[in-house]
Parts: C-alpha cells; structure tokens; sequence
C-alpha cells in the first residue's frame, strides 16, 4: 500500500512548496540623479525607444532594419525615426526639469518591460510614468503617466515631434478625425530620408481613462497637441501618450498606417494595451535564468536576456546587431554576432525567435549567392555586414568586408544547431539544406588543396580582426571543416547525396600548432597581441577541440593575449564555459566576471563592447554572458541528438542554476551544489 501511495505522489507531480519568487530580481533601479548615467532601450524587435534620466526624456528611436546611406554615396545606416514620445508637463506654469524635482528615482522593470521614473515636481506633485515599447504593435510605443496633487494645482500638458536631421524633408500636422464615435486628436509627421528616399511617418495622441477624456488643442505655431486641467489636492489623473512610427521598408502606405495604429489604441484603451504588452512578455519569460546564492549576477544575466528578447520577434524575419536597437553604431548591420554570440541563448528558450533569426539569413540566400559569383566562388558567400538587402554594406577601407569569411561558416553552424533544437525535417528539407549545401559548395571552393593532400584556406580576416591575411586561421578553418560537416549530415538527414568533396575538403583542412603545442591562430602566428579569443573558440562552441590538456593549454596561452583595452567581452565567457565544464571553479568565477563587470556602465549596467569603449547596449556581450551560465556552469549543449546536460561546476556561493523553458518541450535543467 505504501509503494501504491509514493508511486500516486510520483504520478500527481508533489512537490514541496514552491519559494516565492523575489520581485527585486526582476528590477534595476537608480535614485541619483546627478551620477553618471547611460541609458537602456526599451525595444520590441520593431523599435528602439532610449529613454533618459531627464523628465520625460527620449534620447530617439531606432527603426529596425530601416535603413539609408550614412552620406552621399556612403555605406547604408539604420535610420532613426520620427520621434512621436516627447512630452512637456509644467506645474503652475512651470516645466518640469531636473532643477525643480526631487525623490527622483527610476526603474528598469525587466518582467513587464517598462522603464519607470518617479519624482516630486516642485513640492507640489507627485508624478510617476513608465514608458515601454508595446510588444503588442511592434511599430508603437505608450508612456503612461499618473499625476497626484499634493496641493491645488494647474498642470499644462504638451507633446511634440522631433524629425532627425537624416530625413531630408518633413511635414508636422494635427489631424482632427472622429471614428465609430470616438474623437481622436492627433499629431502627424511625415518625411523622407535624403539618399535612398525612405518615407517615415509618426502619429501620436493622448489616451485618457474612460469617463474622463479631456479635448487636447494644437498649437499651430509651436506644432504641439496639448491640454491642461485643474487638480484638487490629493487629486489624481492618469492619461497616457501612445506614439507609432511606420516607413516604407515596411508599408506600401506609411502615413495611414501610422494613423491607423493610433486610432486602434484609442479603441482598445490604456489597460487593454498594457495587458496585452504584459501577457506577451509573460510568454517570454517562460524561457528563463534563476540564480540562487548571487543576487548581483541574477539580475546581470536576467537584463541580458531582457535585452536579447527585447531585440527580436518572432515572424518578422529579422536578426539583431551588435548594438540591438539602442543606437546606430555599427550602422545597424548584422555580422557573425547574431550567429555566433546571440542566436544560441535564443535558440534553447524561443524556437519562434530562433526561427526569424534563422530567416535573415536564408532570405538572403540569393544575395549571398550572387557575392560568391561576384569574387569567383561557387555556393554562397555571405557578407560580413549585411543590411536589409542582404549585401555587403561593409566600408569599402575595411579589409572585414572583402575578407572575413568565416560568417559563411558561422551561419551554417547556426542552420544546423536550429534544427538539432528543432528537429523539423520539413524544415531543413525545404529551407536549412538548400542553405547548408550553398555554404558548403562555398567552402569546397574557397579552400585550396596544398601538395601533401591537406588543404589550406588563404588570405582571410579571421575572428581575431588584428591580423589581415592570414593562412590556415584557426577559428576559420575549423568553423568551415564544420559547416561542410553539417552539410553532409544534412544530405544524408534529406535522403539526398552528399557532394564528396564537401568530406575531403573538411577531413583536409589544417590547424597549425606551435612546438609546445598550443593550437596556432594561423599559419604564421608568432605571440602578438590578438583582438579576441579565436583559437580558443574551437573549444567551445565548435568542439572540435575536446581534449582538456589541449584546452587549458590554450586557454592559459591566449588568455594573456587579448587585447586588455580594446577585447570584446566574449572572449571571457567563452573561457568561463571551458574552466566550467572541467572543473576550475575559481578560474571559471574569475572569467565569469571579467565578461561583463569591466563593461557595464552605470546606473542600471547596460554593457558596452569594451572596458574603455562607452557604446551600449552591446547585445552581443550579453549571448556571450548568458552562453558563460546556460553553457558553462549549467553545462547545455547542442548536439546532433538535441540538447544535453554536461557536468559542470558552480561558482561555491552560489547554490543552483536553474534554466527553465528549454526546447521544444519546454524542459528545466539545474545544477546546484552537491
């Protein structure tokens, strides 16, 4: 009877009470208005809203993937957009700034996706609002603002657009348009950018609870919709400003679009629009990262997931670059970050995201196709940075664009491990293959046969940027002997044959080796400073590499030769992964730190690319921290037969990782100490 009864227990999953889960971890929080200070995007893989420490402060709004020349004749840039978000508010006739407020305080709230700020405005109001970029309208965003009354007070209300100097014309307009009975006030701009004449148009308005609508007017001169009211101590008024900024990348017809969205927010309402907003992120936040024992690195590791999810959607067949849609630096162009760095943290929590990443690239498979033709290749030869069209929009004076081939392997990687995760076979018949057998056709070309057999690739930027034409680069070569690897079980996967060079190039394929043994990072190496880890990738994510002699001797070669001022933040996870994975707690804790602390860059920690640089918020940091605890001390791995546990080690306070929401199936794996 006993047995019966623990097996029934088995059976109706008991379990022991769940602990509560600590609402401080999902939030990031700043109360000194004078510090430094560097901001953080509210994003929902449409738009990039930066807000600032200021009252009411948008810096501006990326566009993803909206792109023009950076100058006549220049490279292509994402474009900011018409910025609908700024809003003035004045207390007895005067404005809010940070010269009249105090108990200033904001807030980064990772698990509704709301950045929130809070302040006492002259001593005679308290005002709160949270701005957020609506998961629910992905070309929208909403600031919600609630003021209470301290004393009576008048409170004058205006908003305006700002068209950024990119845009080579611009309209400013108030539209005065009744629908179904409902009145609707709104700001409109349209312009267009000056080189490639991309059309933007933004539309705003002020919502209000119902029942206690005010009629907004428009300031012709000033070009400002705006409204006042007359507050009674202790009086509250809550009322929001929802902006939408739509271009031609995207619609045929701009202009009513935009005007569209803000007449559907009127009709859906502040609370059905937060609810919504809410309940997406909530299927979000499905895929998780709990850290018991180390609240600093819960919430460090939480905000770049944030970031990450913040940065994509699902359906839209788009990727992230390096800077996400926080700014426009590096143009907005997508590189081997997405593949490499950001796309396998996405690829375990959200196969939907996973699988619009994995569209950037074979939606430009004929652009990639038509550049191998272009430099006398066969297959695909994808760009080093790619804009929309798919092209290369790498500056014509950097050698990375001509010469940095290893993204084409990189992508490869990224088609196969989609599918280990997935194992969709429709999918990698119809889309992954034809892909796949394009890279690999690539690499059969690109590789050049030498006189005892083995085969060399020549003349290549690899990971480590700092060395242009290299021979036999270590990580170039073995991503490629990879990526015609996956090719050949992909064939073999489709019931289709193999192309048998694809096999004799990759078994060809050299890695040099100095005489004590360390792995080479190319042909001619001889100690200089290096970029970022490059050999020591081939540990980890490539594995090709396994021996943990060969690895630590790698490992402690180059970690003393990275760059120590100018290295990404990557190159520590990835040895953060290899320490963990063999045991070095204290080297594995060590490295875990060096690959975002010396980047985060205050009040909230958002990473930048370097020590020394200040160009957050650097996504591609934050998959090479999240790969330091899904990969490293959680030991997740992708492999042909799915996803797997590795043993792996903690860092000694902390008492267990847990990664929630993994695959297909939703599926939790933990570590913790024994």
């Amino acid at each position: 009877m006993r047995k019966i009864l623990f097996l029934l227990l088995l059976l109706s999953g008991f379990q022991s009470p769940k602990a509560k889960e600590n609402p401080n971890l999902w939030q990031l929080t700043t109360t000194d208005v004078q510090s430094l200070y560097v901001g953080t995007p509210m994003s929902n893989g449409g738009i990039g809203i930066l807000p600032w420490r200021e009252p009411f402060s948008v810096r501006h709004v990326i566009l993803n993937h909206v792109f023009d020349a950076d100058r006549e004749r220049g490279v292509s840039r994402v474009l900011k957009g018409i910025n609908p978000f700024l809003m003035t508010l004045k207390v007895d006739g005067n404005a809010i700034s940070p010269d009249n407020i105090s108990q200033w305080k904001q807030t980064i709230n990772m698990k509704e996706a709301s950045h929130i700020s809070e302040f006492i405005a002259d001593g005679k109001a308290e005002i709160s609002y949270s701005l957020c970029a609506l998961r629910n309208m992905p070309y929208a965003g909403l600031i919600r603002v609630t003021v209470k009354a301290l004393q009576d007070i008048n409170l004058d209300v205006d908003t305006h657009m700002d068209i950024p100097e990119e845009y080579a014309s611009g309209t400013r307009e108030f539209h005065d348009t009744e629908s179904d009975g409902i009145k609707v006030y709104m700001l409109h701009s349209y312009a267009s950018t000056h080189w490639r004449k991309q059309q933007v148009a933004s539309s705003s308005a002020f919502l209000f609870e119902k029942g206690k609508e005010i009629i907004p007017t428009f300031n012709n001169s000033s070009k400002e919709l705006c409204f006042d009211t007359c507050l009674k101590k202790n009086e509250e008024i809550t009322f929001a400003l929802v902006g939408s900024i739509c271009s031609s990348r995207d619609f045929i017809d701009p202009c009513n679009e935009a005007e569209r969205e803000i007449i559907y927010a009127h009709h859906e309402g502040i609370h059905s629009l937060l609810a919504a907003h809410t309940r997406l992120w909530n299927e979000l936040w499905q895929g998780d990262i709990l850290i018991e024992g180390d609240d600093e690195a819960q919430r460090a590791v939480r905000f770049a997931l944030f970031n990450l999810y913040s940065s994509c959607r699902e359906g839209n067949g788009l990727s992230i670059s390096p800077m996400g849609l926080s700014s426009q630096d590096y143009n907005g162009h997508i590189f081997w970050d997405t593949e490499i760095w950001m796309f396998p943290p996405i690829l375990l929590f959200n196969q939907g995201l996973a699988e619009s990443m994995m569209n950037y690239r074979i939606d430009r498979l004929p652009a990639a196709r038509q550049k191998a033709m272009s430099y006398g290749y066969r297959g695909a030869m994808y760009p080093w940075e790619s804009d929309d069209a798919g092209e290369e929009a790498t500056p014509t004076t950097a050698l990375t664009g001509p010469f940095e081939h290893h993204i084409t392997a990189d992508i490869g990687i990224a088609c196969w491990n989609y599918y280990c995760v997935t194992r969709d076979k429709e999918w990698l018949k119809n889309k992954g293959y034809p892909l796949l057998k394009a890279v690999a056709d690539f690499w059969s070309s690109r590789a050049t046969c030498n006189d005892d057999g083995t085969w060399s690739i020549n003349n290549v930027v690899g990971a480590n940027e700092y060395k242009h034409g290299a021979t036999d680069n270590a990580f170039t070569n073995a991503s490629a002997k990879l990526a015609l690897q996956y090719a050949t079980k992909a064939a073999a996967t489709c019931n289709t044959k193999a192309n048998k060079q694809w096999e004799i190039v990759a078994n060809g394929l050299k890695i040099h080796r100095m005489s004590d043994g360390v792995t080479k990072e190319h042909a001619t190496y001889n100690g200089e400073m290096i970029k970022q880890a490059d050999v020591n990738l081939l540990g980890y994510p490539l594995r090709i590499i396994t021996d943990e002699k060969q690895l630590k001797k790698d490992l402690e070669y180059y970690a003393g030769k990275i760059d120590p001022q100018h290295g990404p933040a990557m190159s520590f996870a990835i040895f953060c992964v290899q320490y963990a994975r063999m045991g070095d707690v204290d080297k594995a804790y060590e490295m875990f730190l060096r690959s975002y602390q010396p980047n985060q860059r205050p009040p909230f920690g958002v990473l930048a690319e370097t020590p020394t640089s200040n160009n957050p918020y650097f996504m591609t940091g934050a998959g090479g921290l999240l790969q330091a605890v899904i990969n490293g001390f959680c030991g997740l791995q992708i492999t042909d037969k799915g996803i797997v546990q590795l043993p792996a080690i903690l860092p000694k306070h902390w008492k267990k990782v847990t990664i929630k929401g993994v695959g297909n199936d939703r599926r939790v794996y933990i570590n913790q100490q024994n």
